[in-house]
């Protein structure tokens, strides 16, 4: 009997209308473009606006044009794992609410949480239950709402976040395309490095804790940087090695878009050119979980059946990890929609 692979058979992605641009930003709080510009990357992001929006309202939207993109119908899918940081509430999960707007009444689903990295482990969990032969039709959505949780008084975080949405597509295969490997960790100990101290079972809301503005995203930067630069560029170039790939022999490196300094540090410990990885930072920001799936969605019309991606992230906690798959579609087929 054939092995069954895990072949990533659709993507789509979607962002907010409203733009916040450096320009605005220098408004609000004491920066520069060129400021923003020369340590981050990032020109601009999108914010979800509106009362009752959320990040099921992205995680739908991207889910329902995967559907229509892939011609799936929507009571066809059998799983939905939704990636992220932020969900509409604490419960029910998001992926439910996200099932529930988009039609997908024969899914069971559930939310997974590994940070910036959320959307690779969700990955790597949509693998398992189509390789296992228990499903034919697994979506993983990587969707944050960021700006619920950036104070925009803080110079230096609230210029890196944006908010958007992303879903793909998970099949079974038996030709030599899909998800190949993945190497994912977590250490604990950077958890007092990069997190949002207050809303959880250790300190629950108070009023003492919205006075202290403890709800927003808090980082120590310089150990964050450090420890990404490393992990993310070894973690990329050890997959390189096991499986023999050459520099010249990747289509795409698929990096997690939290920081230029850090997407061009991987670049170079793998070896490869910068036309070589797929990097549009500086439309979106940090969109958390939902960076990779936007930058697929970005490149998809130039990406070819057969062809080697691997992608790579970091995240609070910390995790980080890497995943290597080869594509099983030529993108410039796919429909577009309006």
């Amino acid at each position: 009997m054939s092995k069954i692979n895990a072949a990533l058979t659709g993507i789509h992605a979607c962002v907010p209308e409203y733009i916040l641009t450096n320009e605005e930003l220098s408004t609000m709080v004491d920066t520069t473009d060129e400021w923003i510009q020369s340590r981050t990357g990032i020109k601009e992001r999108h914010i979800l606006k509106g009362e009752g929006k959320g990040t099921s309202d992205m995680g739908a939207k991207a889910l329902l044009g995967l559907l229509e993109k892939s011609n799936t119908k929507a009571e066809e899918v059998d799983l939905i794992i939704c990636a992220t940081v932020t969900p509409d509430m604490l419960f029910p999960a998001t992926s439910n609410i996200i099932a529930h707007k988009a039609g997908c009444i024969n899914a069971f689903a559930f939310d997974l949480n590994a940070a910036c990295s959320g959307f690779l482990f969700a990955l790597q969990t949509g693998r398992m239950y189509v390789e296992s032969g228990l499903y034919k039709k697994v979506v993983v959505v990587g969707a944050d709402k960021m700006s619920a949780i950036v104070d925009y008084t803080d110079r230096k975080n609230c210029i890196l976040f944006g908010d958007a949405g992303g879903a793909v597509m998970l099949e079974p295969t038996t030709e030599d395309y899909g998800i190949i490997d993945a190497d994912l960790h977590t250490d604990g100990s950077g958890k007092d490095f990069l997190y949002q101290k207050a809303g959880g079972s250790v300190y629950p809301p108070t009023q003492k804790t919205v006075a202290n503005r403890e709800h927003y995203i808090y980082q120590e930067g310089q150990s964050v940087f450090k420890f990404a630069v490393s992990r993310m560029a070894d973690v990329s170039a050890d997959m390189m090695t096991k499986h023999n790939i050459n520099p010249e022999e990747l289509a795409w490196l698929v990096p997690h878009q939290a920081n230029l300094r850090i997407i061009d540090a991987t670049a170079r410990r793998m070896g490869i050119r910068k036309e070589q990885v797929m990097i549009n930072i500086e439309k979106y920001g940090n969109t958390t979980d939902a960076t990779i799936p936007l930058c697929l969605h970005d490149w998809e019309s130039q990406l070819k059946k057969g062809d080697k991606l691997i992608l790579a992230a970091f995240g609070g906690g910390f995790t980080w990890g890497a995943l290597y798959l080869k594509w099983s579609y030529d993108g410039s087929q796919v429909k577009k929609l309006v």
